[in-house]
């Protein structure tokens, strides 16, 4: 069901989302994005989920918010994700590098290091790797739970 027209949300939908949107259009969220939201996902995500949706796309992005829900299917998996967010890249290789550099383990240049097998081999285990479709740093990598 597409929610199209604002002004018949509250017919359309059921009384417990029409009672939440009433609550965040007091806190003054916008209802279009609300509706839109609905759209995409459904009416319970909206009740069980959109406040954390705002507040962690607000602190990281939408784009690594909608990237991890496309990864990970669910709703549920963005709670504190803005906690876990590692941050954007060009890919996972980019960002094993980083990661292994954070750590402290600073190698020579001299040496080559196969940084997507790194990634294959320790990383991805621990972290997921979501794709937002864009070109530029399109990678965006959080710690699993």
């Amino acid at each position: 069901m597409t929610v199209t027209l604002t002004a018949n949300y509250q017919e359309v939908l059921n009384a417990v989302t029409v009672e939440k949107i009433d609550e965040l259009l007091e806190e003054n969220y916008a209802l279009d994005d609300m509706l839109v939201f609905i759209d995409e996902y459904n009416e319970n995500d909206f009740v069980a989920y959109y406040e954390e949706y705002v507040r962690v796309g607000e602190a990281i992005g939408f784009e690594a918010v909608d990237a991890l829900i496309g990864e990970m299917g669910c709703l549920s998996d963005i709670e504190d994700c803005d906690e876990r967010y590692q941050g954007c890249f060009d890919d996972e290789a980019e960002f094993a590098e980083q990661f292994m550099s954070d750590m402290g383990y600073d190698l020579p240049a001299a040496i080559v290091v196969d940084w997507e097998a790194t990634w294959e081999q320790n990383l991805r285990y621990d972290f997921t790797a979501c794709s937002d479709g864009t070109s530029y740093r399109p990678m965006h990598i959080f710690r699993d739970h």
